[in-house]
């Protein structure tokens, strides 16, 4: 099969595949694509498709005398990666590993989003349906928990504030005792951050 990762309607060519792969596995499959978002690399990593395919870009101009050869290669087993799209892919997996929404829930992906906004707790409350903005409260330390920002009565407005340039920043940030922000970097490694350069 030669897939485009953009279909029209629902599907995207990835997932179409993966639908084909439940009938058919291993059915060969090159994917091409024009498409330069995070939304298909982040599809094609979760899909788990590990061989018998390949994956180029539209853009290539030696794509017409290479779909032959990757098919044959793809019925033989063999799968092929374009260098830059595999680039794009490890790019997009280490920015889910340190993405700090993907320690939440859905509700408290929300509520965080909407105190970045500066949003009160009544606000937030209003605008989810809750009647008691103490919900909100109390998903707010579930957000504090998750982030490690320890919220307690007396640092609740700092905590508040942390999560927020958590969020803005789209990065999980620890501050250490004298205030100074840190930030995981490619390594593992916590290092000092600084939000110029992120």
């Amino acid at each position: 099969i030669l897939m485009d990762v953009q279909l029209a309607g629902e599907m995207t060519g990835i997932d179409t595949a993966v639908a084909i792969r439940r009938e058919l596995p291993r059915l060969p499959i090159v994917f091409y694509s024009i498409q330069d978002d995070d939304a298909y690399y982040r599809a094609f990593r979760r899909a788990g498709i590990l061989s018998h395919y390949a994956y180029v870009r539209k853009s290539n101009y030696l794509l017409p005398q290479m779909i032959v050869p990757l098919l044959r290669d793809a019925v033989n087993g063999r799968s092929f990666i374009d260098p830059d799209i595999e680039a794009r892919v490890q790019e997009v997996r280490v920015k889910d590993e340190h993405d700090p929404m993907s320690l939440l829930e859905p509700n408290e992906q929300a509520v965080a989003r909407m105190l970045a906004l500066g949003m009160s707790n009544q606000q937030i409350a209003a605008r989810m349906g809750f009647r008691d903005k103490r919900t909100i409260s109390r998903i707010n330390g579930q957000i504090y928990t998750a982030w490690g920002l320890n919220a307690t009565a007396a640092d609740e407005k700092i905590a508040r504030t942390r999560a927020a340039i958590i969020v803005q920043h789209g990065r999980l940030l620890a501050w250490d005792e004298d205030g100074a922000p840190r930030v995981m970097d490619e390594k593992g490694e916590w290092v000092a951050w600084n939000a110029a350069v992120s």
